[in-house]
């Protein structure tokens, strides 16, 4: 997913197998030149990187920031599985240039967007973002383990760190994989439920929730039920609730 502005390069979130279709999207007279935040490097959330076809042009650049790996730099465990025998070519075979940046806990200027990164519960480093820009706040929690791994329910605490970045925000886009019974039996697996992310966005204050990164045993209907179950548990206490969809836009007024 983007976040845009006008007369600004782009801000990419994850950069997963819809990157490759966005790419398609992307008209501008010249070369490519943006941002990715990075929450993570499982295979769901960089996969797209080089099916981009932006950044296989010459003069593209994209500058990637992400997690520390426990094995070194987030550069080199790119490097380790976008090579053969995975991957036909190398990321420095790519004609545009693609630049990592390690980033953990703290804070940055991306042209004039500011953002605030903070490591958040999930399986392996993970960063949650939040970026406010043009008088707009979004903040993305993308894989959240809620408390409670080794109990019967889903803990009411909330990481200080994820509540950091959610205060107040205009739209925050969170994990929400489970039903609460689903969460039970996978409670290990990193994510949470849709009652703990409907928790989050009370907790801070933020104005929209996005219910994201939907079970892959969930079809629409489901996520439908979904979202009308966290409509339920949010009342009249948030603006909006909405489950991300392909293709889903969203317009801030700033």
């Amino acid at each position: 997913m983007s976040l845009e502005a006008a007369g600004e390069d782009p801000i990419v979130l994850d950069l997963g197998t819809g990157l490759r279709f966005w790419g398609q999207t992307l008209t501008g007279d010249g070369p490519f030149r943006g941002t990715a935040l990075v929450s993570h490097i499982h295979w769901d959330h960089i996969q797209g990187l080089p099916f981009f076809a932006p950044i296989i042009r010459e003069g593209a650049h994209l500058d990637v920031y992400g997690p520390t790996q426990a094995s070194g730099t987030l550069a080199e465990a790119v490097d380790s599985f976008l090579c053969p025998p995975y991957f036909p070519v190398t990321v420095r075979e790519l004609k545009g240039h693609i630049e990592f940046h390690d980033v953990n806990d703290g804070d940055l200027a991306i042209g004039n967007a500011k953002v605030r990164v903070r490591q958040v519960p999930h399986i392996g480093p993970t960063n949650g973002y939040r970026v406010d820009w043009e008088g707009a706040s979004v903040a993305y929690v993308s894989d959240h383990q809620s408390p409670g791994a080794h109990a019967a329910v889903e803990s009411d605490h909330i990481d200080e760190a994820v509540l950091d970045l959610c205060d107040g925000a205009d739209v925050l886009i969170h994990d929400a994989q489970y039903w609460a019974d689903e969460w039970q039996n996978k409670a290990h697996w990193g994510h949470c439920s849709v009652d703990y992310a409907v928790r989050v966005a009370l907790a801070s204050g933020v104005k929209r929730l996005v219910l994201f990164h939907h079970d892959p045993s969930h079809g629409d209907a489901e996520v439908d039920k979904i979202l009308r179950h966290a409509r339920t548990r949010a009342g009249s206490r948030l603006d909006e609730v909405i489950a991300a969809s392909e293709g889903l836009t969203i317009a801030l007024d700033r």
